[in-house]
């Protein structure tokens, strides 16, 4: 609230509370100088009455009589029968004066209290448009149906597709767009429809907003951003204005551009979870289906949306003619991620020893918001060295802290644990060394982390590979155990650390059986159930796609995969079991080893 509101609030309520404190006085002081019947009566016996003044009243015969006394003051007494005062008086000898009945005054009994009541109105609408201004920049009351899109002229937005990095294929597939929000008729005139509308569908952080905004930037009309989760409101009927509003807006900027971030929040299936006909939501996607493709046209008004469930939206907005054409934006490959490094290292000073190509290399499966997020979290590392630079060093440290978690070197960890999480460790590490399509290692640490990890050992994969084979997932599982096994080999004893390393291997053989059909005994079936919750969009009742008799096969073939697993990663173990031994033992000296120390040991 701005100072301006809050003096007129306060004025106000001085004011309010001014004519209450004189009210209040003034009704106390008249309670306080009336007299009751039995104290006029000893008044008038005793002779302290010098005279009376009768007012009566329009309710006849009523009255009021103001007394005057010999020795000073006034009092007052209501009286219910004014002749009985009169003949009280006259027996008395008190001299009165009688006063008439007042006449009806116009002003006083209906101009005035039409007056007040009409000002106290006025005066509660000022307040509550005031309150309403500061809370909402200015809008008006009761204006829930409007639309909350966020307008960016052209000119405003300065990222071009320039500004985009890693997504070369994505940009060449909007290029059209740009094109034909600047030429039009080139489209026109053979007979050529853009596309209305272009889904933007893909994991988090990959850079879907990011391509709108350029889009917008590089084709220099008006660009409408709003979020799914603007539409619904807890008011039935609301979210359909808003839609009918945007479009109203964007029909009167045309050409122009509308992106809808996060559509999956007002566009999943209707007909399926807990939600009826009537969900306030399932109006939202009504409106929006007929106003994206409806009996109205929408020319020059190019719908953008991004969404990373593009499995749970409605089908009738994902036919061409809504959304004609949609876009896969994944994460990048190594050559990607190199050009999106070099996009986020332009306004940060880096050493000579940076290496953003073997940054590329380890970051496998990183995302342009990861990236980014990377080389801020070692600028912060350069900055609280004090240094005016950020090193190979200090990336190296933000990436154990974005990926694995901070390090704890103040941990206080026993002898005992020190020496078993450097044989779990060390196993890890000669599988990755000696399998050959899941290595090399990259660095091998015993000092805990902020996940709760003892340790860690880290690859560095040499490519990006498009897809799995068999080969490459059994050797995955193996090295998964390659700690367990290493802990069973020296202690003759295992422990609770290989935990996740077991879920993970179990995950993997679990997907091998039902979904890859990798499994010679189960056959090339997909058994994967696919069981989504109910409240993501799928239906409530959900059948079961396998009988008992395959549940109990593919548990078979899943515990079969993890012995064969085991059984061979022992047998590599066991043949490099001096290498077990002194990796532990350098392990447990520097704590943390490089990929030369570790590949030295095989010598």
């Amino acid at each position: 609230m701005n100072r301006n509101g809050r003096g007129i609030n306060l004025v106000i309520s001085l004011l309010l509370v001014a004519m209450m404190l004189f009210w209040f006085s003034s009704t106390l002081r008249r309670m306080e100088n009336t007299c009751t019947q039995a104290e006029f009566e000893q008044m008038l016996d005793a002779g302290e009455i010098s005279g009376i003044l009768i007012e009566q009243n329009r309710e006849v015969p009523t009255g009021s009589a103001h007394i005057n006394l010999t020795e000073g003051g006034d009092r007052l007494l209501h009286v219910t029968d004014v002749n009985v005062l009169i003949a009280r008086l006259d027996k008395a000898g008190v001299e009165y004066i009688i006063n008439d009945v007042p006449s009806e005054n116009v002003f006083l009994t209906s101009i005035l209290p039409a007056l007040i009541m009409v000002g106290g109105i006025f005066l509660i609408f000022m307040m509550m448009n005031a309150q309403n201004a500061q809370a909402n920049g200015g809008g008006k009351m009761m204006n829930f149906g409007k639309s909350r899109a966020r307008m960016s002229v052209a000119g405003d937005n300065k990222i071009t597709l320039k500004d985009v990095a890693g997504l070369k294929e994505e940009k060449e597939d909007l290029q059209e767009i740009v094109d034909f929000l600047k030429d039009p008729a080139k489209f026109t005139k053979v007979g050529a429809r853009i596309p209305k509308g272009v889904l933007l569908e893909g994991p988090p952080g990959t850079g879907k907003t990011l391509l709108a905004k350029a889009i917008a930037g590089e084709a220099d009309v008006p660009f409408f951003t709003i979020s799914g989760s603007d539409f619904v409101e807890m008011f039935v009927g609301v979210g359909a204005s808003r839609v009918r509003d945007l479009f109203e807006e964007a029909k009167k900027n045309a050409p122009c551009i509308v992106f809808i971030d996060e559509i999956d929040a007002v566009a999943r299936r209707r007909g399926t979870g807990m939600g009826g006909g009537h969900d306030e939501r399932e109006q939202t996607l009504n409106q929006m289906l007929v106003e994206m493709d409806g009996f109205g046209v929408n020319e020059g008004i190019i719908v953008m949306a991004a969404t990373n469930r593009v499995d749970i939206l409605d089908p009738a907005i994902l036919r061409p003619g809504r959304f004609d054409r949609k876009i896969s934006v994944g994460a990048p490959d190594v050559g990607g991620r190199e050009d999106i490094l070099k996009v986020h290292a332009k306004n940060k000073p880096l050493a000579d020893d940076v290496d953003l190509r073997q940054v590329a290399q380890t970051t496998a499966g990183f995302t342009g918001a990861d990236l980014e997020n990377l080389l801020n979290e070692a600028a912060i590392v350069a900055a609280k060295q004090n240094r005016g630079f950020v090193s190979q060093k200090d990336i190296q440290k933000a990436f154990i802290k974005v990926g694995i978690g901070a390090e704890k070197k103040s941990r206080i960890i026993s002898d005992k644990e020190k020496r078993i999480t450097a044989y779990h460790e060390a196993g890890h590490a000669i599988l990755f060394h000696v399998l050959p399509d899941v290595g090399p290692v990259y660095t091998v640490s015993i000092i805990p982390t902020g996940l709760g990890a003892a340790g860690y050992t880290m690859p560095l994969p040499e490519r990006d590979d498009m897809f799995m084979t068999k080969g490459r997932l059994l050797q995955e599982i193996m090295v998964s155990l390659g700690g367990r096994i290493a802990e069973e080999i020296i202690f003759n004893d295992i422990t609770t650390g290989a935990s996740s390393d077991i879920k993970k291997a179990t995950q993997l053989a679990k997907k091998m059986v039902t979904r890859f059909g990798m499994s010679e005994n189960v056959g090339v079936i997909c058994y994967d159930d696919d069981d989504d919750e109910v409240f993501i969009g799928r239906d409530l009742a959900h059948a079961k796609g396998h009988s008992e008799l395959i549940s109990g096969e593919i548990d078979r073939e899943i515990k079969r995969i993890i012995d064969d697993c085991y059984a061979k990663a022992k047998e590599l173990v066991l043949q490099h079991e001096s290498v077990l031994h002194n990796s532990a033992k350098l392990l447990l000296e520097k704590e943390k080893i490089n990929r030369e120390e570790f590949e030295a040991l095989f010598v």
